[in-house]
C-alpha cells in the first residue's frame, strides 16, 4: 500500500507586516505633519533687539504677576494711570512708555494697559525684556 502525501496548500499571505508599515507611517506623518492651522500670507515674528540701549524719558509702566501695576515707581489704580498719562500726553505729545512686566504675568494682565495707551493716543510702546543667557 502506497501512501500518498497531502498536497500542502501555500501558506496564507499575514497582513501583519503590512498593518506594522501603515501604523509606522501613521506615526511619522503625525510627528513630522503640522497640527496648526497655516496661515494664508507669509509672516515674519518680530526680534528682540539686544545690546541697544533702553531709550531715555517717558513713563515706565511696571506690571506685577498677579497684575498690580505701578507708574513711574508709584503703585496706582489703572484710572490713576490713564489720569497721569494723559496729563504726560499734553506736556509731551510724543510720549514713549516702556512696559516692564514681571515674567510670570498672564498677558491678560498686560494687553489692556497696552490697549489703553494706544486709545489715549501713545504711540511708541517699549517692551522691556530681558535677554537669556547664552
Amino acid at each position: 500500500m502506497k501512501l500518498q502525501r497531502r498536497a500542502q496548500r501555500p501558506m496564507p499571505e499575514t497582513i501583519v507586516a503590512l498593518i506594522d508599515v501603515v501604523f509606522f507611517l501613521l506615526v511619522f506623518f503625525m510627528l513630522v505633519g503640522r497640527m496648526d492651522a497655516t496661515s494664508p500670507f507669509d509672516v515674519t515674528p518680530p526680534r528682540a533687539e539686544l545690546g541697544s540701549d533702553m531709550p531715555g524719558g517717558g513713563a515706565t509702566l511696571t506690571v506685577a504677576a498677579d497684575g498690580r501695576i505701578a507708574l513711574d515707581g508709584t503703585e496706582v489704580t489703572a484710572d490713576v494711570m490713564e489720569a497721569r498719562i494723559a496729563e504726560m500726553l499734553a506736556e509731551t505729545p510724543d510720549l514713549l512708555v516702556r512696559v516692564n512686566a514681571h515674567r510670570d504675568t498672564n498677558l491678560r494682565h498686560v494687553l489692556p494697559h497696552v490697549s489703553t495707551l494706544e486709545a489715549m493716543g501713545v504711540r511708541d510702546v517699549v517692551f522691556v525684556v530681558t535677554p537669556e543667557e547664552l
